[in-house]
């Protein structure tokens, strides 16, 4: 009898003492860094993100990009609490992820993830959430001042259950084991974040068409500062969203936190050259346009790179960038409202494949053992099947949804604004 009670009274407090060992390896400090991260991530969605892509279009499609940019965070975190997390961070094989983490089941305060034990699970949660929550927010800018808010919603949810989770599962739970390649390097989401939605933001575009008028007419912001303090708050958020991707409060995270800064103030200044050269005179708007690609650009490689190749890599993504807003949209004639394929798209392709450059130990400054040929080939083949994957769930999902709903408001509409058309209001009022 007495046996029996000792084994019962072990079993019952078995919980309670694997609960005290996870506890045990959660650090104060590095969960007050990813605490610290994972506000500064929702910072770039709101306000950040907001403010600059609501100053890049005519006044009467402002609040239209607010109302997106709020609704997607809204709806998005509640997909990520029912299904998202689990379809990303659960499961050990396949495609995607289980059902093992629906609605966060089994998941407690003490909870720590053996591969990040020092954090609580809870805080993993919240931080991979704001990036479910933006991925999205960035394709919004291809397809302004045109579309409706119910379909775009509706893309936005089936997207990123379809497209970002199977990414985000493959190269980040699975620690790069993504169709059937081994070691991909994506710290914070060149691959996973930049490339999808900028790939899903050219679909977009070109599926939902272009806006009246173009390419004769000219879209000018209607804000530029609004823009500028979107771009100031993107640059600050950037740093959780880089260097939180270190999942700890350590010497990787500050420099990964040095090198995104440096890429940033390299890209833009860079670009403000071209400008000077090819326009004669610097914008403002070319500044702030060149600081997101550098942003994204080093986005995947900022684990990996030193400062040196986070300057060059600032640089090039640049070039590169300016070249897709300028040429290649003008060459192909699609309608990338705000030139997020342009900015995002290639950025985080630059930043992907010139992480097997600048991040190897052969060149100076680089932290990771391997080859540069094979890693390189490696990032490529990711960086194809990431887009491929983005490129053709998009186009299905929007010919899918363009069968049940309309893409676009009217022509009358969008002459009046997306702002009175679809939400009944004006940003400003006489």
């Amino acid at each position: 009898m007495a046996v029996a009670l000792c084994a019962a009274a072990t079993a019952c407090a078995l919980p309670s003492l694997h609960a005290a060992e996870a506890a045990s390896t959660i650090q104060s400090g590095d969960t007050a860094w990813l605490l610290t991260s994972t506000a500064l991530v929702l910072l770039m969605m709101l306000p950040g993100l907001a403010l600059f892509y609501a100053g890049l279009v005519k006044a009467r499609h402002t609040l239209s990009l607010f109302m997106q940019c709020f609704a997607l965070t809204a709806v998005l975190s509640l997909v990520w609490l029912a299904c998202g997390y689990s379809l990303s961070f659960s499961g050990s094989g396949g495609f995607i992820g289980d059902g093992a983490r629906l609605f966060l089941n089994g998941v407690t305060t003490q909870s720590a993830r053996s591969d990040c034990p020092a954090i609580p699970e809870l805080l993993h949660f919240a931080y991979q959430m704001m990036f479910f929550i933006i991925t999205p927010g960035l394709f919004i800018g291809a397809v302004a001042e045109r579309m409706r808010f119910a379909p775009l919603l509706l893309f936005s949810v089936l997207w990123s259950l379809l497209v970002y989770a199977p990414c985000c599962y493959g190269i980040w739970h699975r620690a790069g084991a993504f169709f059937g390649l081994e070691g991909v390097i994506d710290l914070a989401g060149g691959i996973v974040v930049h490339i999808t939605a900028g790939v899903a933001a050219l679909v977009l575009c070109v599926v939902v068409g272009p806006r009246r008028g173009f390419p004769q007419a000219q879209f000018l912001p209607h804000s530029l500062p609004l823009t500028l303090v979107g771009a100031g708050l993107l640059w600050v958020g950037w740093f959780g969203f880089n260097a939180g991707s270190q999942l700890a409060a350590n010497g990787s995270a500050a420099m990964t936190l040095v090198v995104t800064h440096l890429s940033a103030c390299s890209a833009a200044i860079c670009w403000s050259l071209i400008e000077w050269k090819h326009l004669g005179k610097p914008s403002a708007l070319g500044i702030a346009t060149g600081c997101v690609a550098g942003l994204a650009a080093i986005t995947p490689a900022s684990g990996k790179v030193g400062p040196i190749g986070a300057v060059a890599i600032g640089a090039i993504s640049a070039l590169i960038c300016w070249l897709s807003c300028s040429k290649l949209k003008k060459a192909f004639r699609y309608d990338d409202s705000l030139d997020v394929f342009g900015v995002h798209g290639m950025g985080g392709l630059v930043g992907s494949l010139l992480v097997a450059v600048f991040g190897s130990t052969s060149f100076a400054g680089g932290l990771g053992e391997f080859s540069i040929g094979a890693q390189f080939k490696t990032q490529a083949l990711a960086c194809f099947y990431a887009a491929a994957l983005s490129g053709l769930v998009s186009w299905v999902l929007l010919k899918v949804i363009g069968l049940l709903m309309p893409l676009r408001v009217s022509s009358e509409q969008e002459a009046t604004g997306v702002d009175l058309a679809e939400h009944g209001e004006n940003a400003y009022n006489p």
